[in-house]
Parts: structure tokens; sequence; C-alpha cells
């Protein structure tokens, strides 16, 4: 990633959190990044919403590259599936922006946990989890975890449950043990 790329998809990103989604302009991002606009069409065709698109992926590849840390050195698929449900919860609970955003644009927040964003949640997930899942499962079975989780996820987010809280270690290795579905999973 360039310079120039790197500070308009910052400057991008604090438009955002000031403005909300629905109200920012190349011109916001002009002004902030100190990028002509001339050179923001240029690292990005399409414009504005293709520049959100970017922004969108970076911060999923970051949010995933820390997941990945937090995953690292599982011993066994139980293990692994509880540090992603638990850093995952953790941070989409102490995140923000997210925050800010369903509290101002909801339905654009929603559509991007949701229908719009899940395709490219799991895609990004899916690049950074199987290779931690292979070590226990086959190809298959890890991709089919990734959506299954990256879904559960966002649904407990979304509507947190009073059965099984995903924020702790205890609860979501209970959860993973007592239920067949991803016990089939597993034993693929």
């Amino acid at each position: 990633m360039t310079s120039d790329e790197t500070k308009v998809l910052n400057a991008a990103m604090g438009c955002v959190e000031r403005f909300g989604f629905s109200k920012v302009t190349i011109d916001d991002i002009t002004a902030a990044s100190g990028v002509s606009r001339a050179t923001i069409y240029r690292l990005f065709p399409g414009g504005r919403e293709v520049l959100f698109e970017a922004m969108r992926l970076r911060e999923l590849e970051n949010f995933f590259s820390r997941l990945q840390g937090a995953a690292a050195g599982s011993t066994n698929i139980e293990e692994l599936l509880t540090r992603c449900i638990v850093f995952s919860s953790r941070e989409l609970q102490k995140d923000q922006h997210l925050a800010a955003m369903l509290a101002s644009e909801r339905g654009v927040a929603l559509a991007n946990l949701t229908v719009d964003g899940v395709p490219r949640i799991i895609n990004v997930a899916t690049q950074f989890f199987v290779p931690l899942a292979e070590e226990f499962v086959p190809l298959e079975t890890a991709i089919q975890i990734v959506d299954v989780l990256v879904r559960l996820v966002i649904s407990y987010f979304l509507a947190p449950s009073t059965q099984v809280d995903f924020t702790n270690e205890e609860s979501v290795h209970s959860f993973i043990e007592s239920f067949s579905f991803l016990n089939y999973l597993l034993q693929q």
C-alpha cells in the first residue's frame, strides 16, 4: 500500500467517524488527507464506494491479523475456536467506531455486518483462519467452520445471548463441547 493510499484510507476513516458514511464526500477526504482529488480517483477508480470498500477490507484485514495473533499457539481445534470466538466477540464489543456507526447510521452499519458484509467478512476470515485450522482439520471442514463461526459471532454481537457469553473462554469452551453441529464439523 502506498503512502497516499494509507493517507486517503486513514482520512476516510476519520471522516466517516465524524460525519457518517452517507455524508462523507471525496472533497472531505481530499481536505483531510492532503491528497488531491485526481490522485484519489486514480488510486480508487470508481470513487467513493470503491474507496469505502478498500477501507472496509483494510479494517477487516487488520482485525483478522490481530485475531491470528491471538489464536497462535492453539494446541487443538477446540482451543483455536474458543480463542477466535472470544477474541472476536471482545473486539466487536469494544470497537468504538462500530458503536458510533450503529448509533448514527444503524442501517448502513447493519448492512455492513449482515447482508452486504457477511460474504466479505467470510472471505477475509477464510484467508486468515483456514491456515490455522488446517493444522487440526481438513480444508473443507476449516472452510465450513469459518462460515458458521462468522455468522455466530456476528449474530451474538448484534443480539447477545443470555445463555452463552461469547466473551468468556469457559462459556465458549462449554458451548463448543456441547453442540453437536460443531462436533460434526470437527469429526469430518
